[in-house]
């Protein structure tokens, strides 16, 4: 299976002939489908006897909270919810690896169909809603993975919880025995109510308790904050802050997006959810060089969104971005575009 998905070791003909050759097929394949194979196969390909790779590419090693990341290019979270393929995932060269998001209670999500290509686009559009089984199930898995470089924890609450914020501090207090650092999530588009909470005063109520949670037996483990691309300046402003004031060790920027821009082509770019992809590219491009202009160098700056080569890695990281994240680019690009940014950077 690994092979059939491109996410093998190197070999004669290499991960991204094989991907190149197979991704026709892969895409008649529903979205969701194609998903869970491919987290298979990242989880063969590292699994039982095979080897880890550990040569993770030193290519401008970044240091945020006091953790060294090989190189500047992460996964975000959302490809591996449940933490079933971390060390297939460092495999590709990934300096970071955040799994997530996880709740404390298992959910199931919002019902199918909940992911679509926007092919034309190079696009994806999803409305999974946190679906997944739960943070204990995953702190197993992630417990016994070999893991060659950072791993982050995403967390986020349940749909139906009563008390978002306790399930924030269960979450992150749980994430922080095991993550080199953990995300909160209040930015995702597919929870009902989730992004009211990137607020003030309720974000300080949300960051205050994740806070007192990270402390695990004397180390404070790093916390990041994720949120949308949609809050306009002010809105960013006030995360930043908040964040700031509680001393949050750094900003992603950011989710999908509920807007449509312009001149989208693909028949599912109508469908309830956000969107990801490169047709994100200008918004994530633009809201990144508010929230660097906001934090003033106060706070590190995570860039995620239509980031899919070396160029734009470049791109962000001249802006001011202290590192970046992708995750729909491999959709298109193969699970060889990793290596391919960091050999070009």
């Amino acid at each position: 299976m690994g092979a059939a998905l491109g996410i093998v070791k190197p070999g004669a003909y290499g991960p991204v002939m094989l991907y190149d050759l197979l991704r026709p097929l892969i895409f008649t394949l529903d979205a969701e489908r194609a998903h869970r194979l491919a987290i298979r196969a990242a989880a063969l390909s590292a699994g039982g006897t095979a080897p880890l790779l550990r040569d993770i590419p030193r290519v401008r090693p970044v240091t945020i909270a006091g953790l060294v990341f090989a190189n500047p290019v992460g996964l975000a979270a959302g490809l591996d919810k449940d933490g079933e393929a971390i060390d297939g995932l460092f495999n590709l060269g990934f300096g970071s690896v955040e799994i997530g998001s996880l709740t404390p209670r298992p959910q199931a999500g919002n019902p199918k169909p909940r992911l679509f290509r926007l092919v034309e686009d190079r696009g994806v559009v999803n409305r999974m809603g946190f679906n997944n089984g739960g943070i204990d199930a995953a702190l197993e898995r992630v417990a016994r993975a070999r893991r060659a470089g950072m791993l982050g924890i995403n967390v986020g609450a349940n749909k139906d919880s009563v008390d978002r914020v306790a399930d924030y501090a269960l979450a992150v207090g749980k994430a922080a025995r095991h993550a080199d650092y953990v995300t909160i999530n209040v930015s995702s588009p597919n929870t009902p109510g989730l992004r009211d909470l990137q607020s003030r005063p309720a974000l300080d109520d949300l960051l205050a308790a994740s806070a007192a949670a990270r402390l695990v037996e004397g180390r404070r483990v790093p916390l990041f904050l994720k949120v949308a691309p949609d809050l306009d300046r002010a809105g960013l402003e006030g995360a930043a802050g908040a964040a700031i004031d509680h001393g949050i060790d750094a900003l992603i920027v950011g989710n999908t997006t509920i807007s449509r821009p312009a001149g989208l082509r693909s028949r599912a770019a109508g469908e309830v959810g956000g969107l990801s992809g490169a047709p994100l590219r200008e918004l994530a491009r633009a809201k990144l060089a508010d929230a660097i202009s906001i934090c003033g160098g106060r706070l590190p700056v995570i860039a995620v969104g239509g980031i899919d080569s070396a160029d734009e890695v470049r791109a962000r990281l001249d802006a001011g971005a202290a590192m970046v994240q992708l995750y729909s680019a491999l959709v298109y690009e193969g699970p060889g575009l990793v290596r391919r940014i960091l050999k070009a950077l």
